[in-house]
């Protein structure tokens, strides 16, 4: 049971107000004092974050599971157990991009920047040698190679393994060369697996990360908008060109300046992509307000519906994306359970439209006809307001 505390005669230390409880009523400083012993910050600190796990475990269910019920809630005042909507939004958002980023990045690294793979182990030399010595010559120029690689810096961890693999491959190659001219083996020290230092051979010749072809010393042409001003015709311009020398890298590089340009572009792109969501929420807004105008409704209110849904839709984005990433571990090892979460990831991806339309139902209180009509009216607008979004992400992100 809570003591009851007397405040008779305690006056607030910001504004001199006469206190009447632990909070001054006109200043809303509390009385208590922040120098504290260590063990009673501690004790907050537990306690924050359980009431802060408590609104979790009441958040996420409903908005995974309830369409419109963390909405009704808070319209009918009901919000202290639950995570503020613009807060669950931002947090989800954050973390449902981090995620699709690794998994984005894992992908690309199994892709070649430019058309030529970053790992290229070529043992024709080594075959085609007619004396010992020019077995160790071909090899030595092939592990030369690869040590000149090494210098670049922006091999992907994966790369890196194909290569320790691709080196052992080398040094085996020419031990059977080597015996079918019958001479002696190479030391079994030189066919240990090499440090994890040791990189990849880059297709053709290891030339220096800034020497790109003649192509991509040209230039964009200037942006010229009559009716912008200069300065940001200027900004334009500049973004213009550094996506086209990204682009140009990326295309027509070495394969090392390649992939440091692919893996540029593609941060560029997920750091723009927050923003971007950022100001979708208020268009979304408003097109509830323009499709709903006659029911009254504040702008507000429409705010509301466009966090939460939005909401839901990163977390879904973050749970597709880990299911997938776990589907595509698991199906080497186990292929029922990749199968398994397969199903659930498509499940997920089917309950996204659904979800969205139960929710507009719910808060609106329409009949199914018009509500029917206007999701898809509002969906459409929405799909196109999202692509050109995405759109100017992607050249943002081009331009990093």
């Amino acid at each position: 049971m809570k003591q009851l505390t007397s405040y008779e005669g305690l006056r607030c230390a910001n504004c001199g107000a006469a206190m009447q409880g632990e909070f001054c009523h006109e200043c809303g400083q509390s009385i208590h004092s922040v120098l504290k012993p260590m063990h009673h910050m501690v004790e907050e600190t537990v306690e924050t974050v359980l009431h802060i796990d408590s609104r979790i475990v009441h958040t996420l269910p409903p908005l995974l599971l309830k369409p419109g019920f963390l909405t009704l809630e808070y319209f009918a005042g009901r919000r202290m157990r639950y995570i503020a909507p613009f807060r669950l939004m931002f947090v989800l958002c954050l973390l449902s991009f981090f995620v699709f980023h690794l998994a984005i990045d894992q992908v690309a690294d199994k892709i070649p920047a430019n058309g030529r793979p970053l790992v290229s182990v070529d043992s024709s030399a080594i075959a085609a040698a007619a004396s010992p010595a020019e077995v160790r010559k071909a090899l030595q120029d092939e592990l030369d190679g690869l040590q000149r690689a090494r210098d670049t810096g922006v091999l992907p961890p994966n790369v890196l393994e194909q290569a320790r693999v691709g080196e052992q491959e080398l040094r085996q190659a020419a031990n059977r060369r080597l015996a079918v001219l019958g001479a002696a083996p190479m030391p079994a020290a030189s066919l240990a697996a090499p440090p994890a230092a040791a990189t990849v051979n880059i297709t053709g010749d290891t030339k220096p990360r800034d020497a790109l072809p003649k192509a991509t010393k040209g230039e964009s042409k200037p942006v010229q908008i009559a009716w912008l001003p200069d300065a940001v015709n200027a900004r334009l311009t500049a973004l213009a060109q550094q996506a086209y020398r990204n682009w140009r890298t990326f295309k027509h590089g070495d394969p090392a300046a390649s992939a440091e340009a692919k893996q540029r572009m593609i941060n560029g792109v997920f750091s723009a992509l927050p923003p971007t969501m950022f100001v979708m929420i208020p268009a979304f807004a408003i097109l509830l307000k323009l499709f709903y105008i006659f029911r009254r409704r504040l702008y507000m209110e429409h705010l509301i519906v466009a966090l939460h849904s939005h909401a839901f839709m990163f977390l879904s984005l973050l749970l597709v994306t880990l299911v997938g990433m776990l589907s595509t571990w698991l199906r080497p090892h186990a292929a029922w359970a990749g199968s398994t979460l397969g199903w659930l990831q498509a499940a997920l991806i089917l309950w996204l439209p659904a979800y969205l339309l139960l929710m507009q139902k719910r808060v609106y209180h329409q009949g199914w006809p018009m509500t029917l009509l206007k999701f898809w009216f509002v969906g459409w607008c929405y799909v196109w307001l999202l692509m050109f979004a995405l759109m100017v992400a992607a050249a943002l992100g081009m331009a990093h």
